[in-house]
């Protein structure tokens, strides 16, 4: 498992300094079924935005 995961979406509540991701789990899915062939083609359902 990644040791450190990188993330520059400071919106996201588990946004950390030097663009660290907080999240205990990151949950990333395909947005074309189970095939993705770029990450453009991905999207991180752990997100949820900081209030």
């Amino acid at each position: 498992m990644a040791k450190d995961v990188l993330c520059e979406v400071n919106s996201c509540k588990y946004w950390g300094a030097g663009n660290k991701c907080l999240a205990d789990a990151i949950y990333v899915v395909s947005r074309k079924g189970e095939h993705a062939s770029t990450s453009e083609e991905t999207d991180c359902k752990t997100f949820q935005p900081k209030i």
